[in-house]
């Protein structure tokens, strides 16, 4: 029987490289996505041709409005995109994200029969976000084996986080090697609608990082050279 997973992303380079990791290890893969009031929609278009392209089995694609609670430059269009390096946690930190999209994964997961969830959360270049370190993972794991009727019934769910301890150059090598066209991907927080990269936010420069790292050209398509 096969196995099934589901797999939260993006459409960006990280979450990209594990859903070809989860591909590769056999499971059927659901992707998950959610339109949360993000300014940099183009991602969801991403994530949806991403799905199509690798031949996932479900793609889905979640609303919310985490901007009703603000919080983020990311979901205020009141609070700029740094567009330089900053410290401490940025404000591009979206408050709870991770913990309310893998809550709803859990309970996708728990639908379908799948007792694994895949994420792309770094611990190495993670610009600071609380909700991507390991020992966050691994407190939502023991959560959700407490949280749910299949972990009662003696059902075990996994979190995979495969890229937590990687760099972004690593990162990049390894989704090469399984084949994935990162000219696909959007990972910038403040992209074009048409998908173009600003190539100054904090995701565009550990972007740009992991391809110079992996000695590799970078394939983004940019505003100022599109």
């Amino acid at each position: 029987m096969s196995k099934k997973a589901v797999v939260l992303v993006s459409g960006g380079l990280d979450s990209t490289t594990v859903l070809s990791m989860a591909l590769k290890q056999g499971y059927d893969c659901y992707t998950l996505s959610f339109d949360y009031g993000q300014r940099h929609r183009s991602e969801l278009e991403a994530a949806q041709r991403v799905s199509a392209i690798m031949g996932v089995t479900e793609h889905k694609v979640v609303k919310l409005d985490l901007g009703t609670i603000g919080g983020s430059a990311l979901t205020d269009s009141t609070i700029d995109v740094p567009e330089h390096e900053t410290t401490g946690i940025p404000v591009t930190y979206v408050p709870a994200r991770n913990t309310v999209f893998l809550s709803i994964a859990l309970g996708w997961a728990e639908v379908l029969g799948a007792n694994d969830i895949f994420l792309g959360v770094n611990a190495v270049d993670y610009s600071g976000y609380p909700d991507c370190r390991p020992a966050y993972i691994e407190a939502f794991a023991a959560m959700a084996n407490l949280a749910t009727r299949a972990a009662v019934e003696g059902q075990t769910l996994e979190v995979h986080a495969p890229l937590i301890d990687m760099t972004k150059g690593e990162i990049v090598q390894a989704g090469l090697a399984l084949g994935v066209d990162y000219s696909l991907t959007v990972s910038c927080y403040q992209a074009s609608l048409e998908g173009l990269a600003c190539g100054k936010c904090d995701s565009c420069r550990l972007r740009q990082q992991g391809f110079v790292e992996a000695g590799v050209k970078d394939p983004t398509r940019y505003q100022n050279n599109a």
